[in-house]
């Protein structure tokens, strides 16, 4: 029905404000969801235990959709096993300029350039404290306005301020939106940020895992280097991978829009990491797989690849909620 039905009618609208229109659906009229969707999946045999956490199933909720942690609830109710905040910033930003979301529906992609939108940490914090079971991660940024020297102050007030509400932290220096914040890749920058955050993780007395979210547009060298790094800072593990700058192949008339492309352009990328992360670190360390995810098919061929659990994003807006059961169905039926 969500691709017969729905979808036709809300793309034909803006996709920014059929996001908010959306999101005010669920809030409001989320019980609604019980009548018109299929019952989620629940199966002990789905259940991960992947960073010293429990999963109650592998498919998780990527970050960017529920950025300001407003509808966690009602997603998690429509069968994921995990949702991903964020990106959070310190202070409040406003992102972008818009236009600033285009859909390349030939190519089943997005093209966004948000910019971290969001409302602030501490405006998300008032939200979380009502969590009852919900697993939630905190995606983290810094602020446009703050320099790259100064980037890790940013981290530290998202890490320090979140850090009783959240159950494993995302580092997320890989969007192409936030100018020179892929600079926090580089060797020296980004172990010097995650080995501040995991000096900060270690003087708790019960320490939260820390990921590092990456570019699908690392070359092999620099992903060498990521399995270093991550070994180095002993961070608990990588998710692969954001948006990419490539536009290779593409059909659609937004293909030149500026910003970051997700959807299935990257089903083939993302998972090319997975695999050599995977593959060259001796599976040293967990991998969350996210990136063009748009079939059970797609999320298999990324837990075969290496990965432990998956997210999605662009793959949940083209395909609809159905697709978090199909997930799960096809993983149970090779069980």
């Amino acid at each position: 029905m969500y691709k017969s039905l729905i979808r036709p009618i809300l793309f034909k609208f803006d996709p920014e404000e059929v996001h908010h229109f959306t999101f005010s659906v669920l809030k409001n009229f989320g019980f609604l969801a019980k009548l018109f969707l299929p019952k989620p999946i629940e199966d002990k045999r789905l259940e991960r235990e992947v960073f010293g956490l429990k999963f109650k199933n592998p498919v998780g909720l990527a970050a960017g959709f529920d950025k300001d942690a407003k509808l966690f609830n009602e997603l998690s109710n429509l069968g994921f096993g995990f949702i991903e905040i964020g990106t959070l910033t310190p202070k409040p930003q406003a992102g972008n300029d818009k236009k600033r979301l285009f859909r390349l529906k030939e190519d089943s992609a997005i093209i966004n350039r948000m910019g971290f939108n969001n409302g602030g940490v501490d405006e998300a914090i008032e939200r979380l404290k009502k969590n009852k079971n919900v697993l939630i991660g905190g995606n983290i940024g810094k602020n446009k306005v703050t320099p790259n020297e100064e980037a890790v102050n940013d981290y530290k007030i998202c890490f320090e301020k979140l850090f009783p509400f959240v159950d494993y932290f995302v580092v997320n220096v890989s969007s192409p939106n936030t100018p020179n914040l892929r600079e926090l890749q580089d060797k020296k920058p980004l172990t010097e940020l995650l080995s501040t955050l995991q000096n900060l993780n270690l003087q708790k007395p019960k320490q939260k895992p820390i990921l590092l979210k990456i570019a699908p547009d690392l070359t092999d060298s620099q992903l060498l280097d990521i399995i270093d790094i991550v070994k180095e800072t002993q961070i608990a593990g990588v998710i692969a991978t954001n948006t990419t700058l490539s536009r290779e192949n593409l059909v659609s008339e937004n293909k030149s829009e500026m910003g970051g492309l997700s959807g299935k352009p990257l089903t083939k990328r993302s998972t090319e990491v997975i695999r050599f992360l995977s593959e060259k670190s001796g599976k040293a360390f967990p991998i969350i797989g996210v990136g063009g995810i748009h079939t059970a098919q797609d999320a298999l061929e990324k837990l075969e690849a290496g990965a432990s659990l998956v997210q999605l994003y662009t793959g949940f807006i083209y395909e609809g909620p159905k697709l978090i059961n199909e997930i799960n169905k096809t993983i149970l039926q090779g069980k």
